[in-house]
């Protein structure tokens, strides 16, 4: 495989410990007592070149072919990068009062504009947070098997929806490319999808138009 290419994967997570972090297997999943009941089971996206994995997952998979199995040991500096102290903040408690928030240690917050940290301690008015990645530091195994290469516009166009969990989105090509959907998504999403068709999917398009499409309600 090579960067840009647009491949489904299936994967399991571990710690060095052997504990699972992640996975796309459901059967599994419900056997170690881990089943996310709001979570889709499967082989997933991965756009080669686009992040959508971390680095080391993503050099692997540029060796592999699909059909291939292979067990990958990521060291931090290709995963989720060491643990960096600066991002252990103390907060005062007024801070989660004002949100109405009772902080426990262990509780993940978030503090909106994509930072998350989770509660290491809660005392004398002061919260102790976390904002490091919970697997910064750590070095991770990975069992990984490329399912399918997903190859055509069309066929491109319909993963990146469903990775998004977008499962109409539909595409007509010309000088632009013009994407729609039935479901209202937040403007960032809409500018991600639009970087990736533009980048991966479809780079010759001078433009991409988005429109989302209601359908008249049954009681009007």
């Amino acid at each position: 495989m090579e960067k840009g290419d647009f491949v489904k994967i299936n994967y399991i997570g571990r710690l060095e410990t052997g504990e699972i972090f992640d996975l796309t297997y459901e059967d599994l999943a419900r056997k170690e007592g881990i089943h996310n009941p709001k979570m889709k089971y499967g082989p997933v996206l991965a756009i080669l070149g686009a992040g959508f994995v971390i680095r080391g997952l993503e050099k692997s998979l540029e060796e592999m072919k699909v059909g291939e199995k292979r067990s990958v040991e990521i060291k931090p500096e290709d995963g989720f990068g060491e643990r960096n102290p600066k991002l252990v903040k103390v907060v005062p408690e007024k801070v989660f009062e004002q949100q109405k928030v009772e902080p426990k240690q262990g509780m993940v917050v978030d503090f909106g504009n994509g930072m998350k940290g989770r509660i290491q301690s809660a005392t004398g008015g002061r919260v102790r947070v976390d904002f490091n990645n919970p697997l910064a530091g750590k070095t991770l195994k990975y069992d990984v098997e490329i399912t399918e290469k997903v190859e055509g516009r069309d066929e491109k166009i319909k993963a990146i929806g469903e990775s998004f969990g977008i499962d109409d989105m539909k595409a007509e090509f010309g000088e632009a490319v013009h994407l729609e959907t039935k479901l209202k998504l937040p403007l960032e999403i809409k500018e991600r999808i639009i970087y990736l068709v533009m980048k991966f999917a479809e780079p010759q398009a001078k433009s991409v138009k988005f429109t989302e499409v209601f359908d008249r309600p049954a009681s009007l």
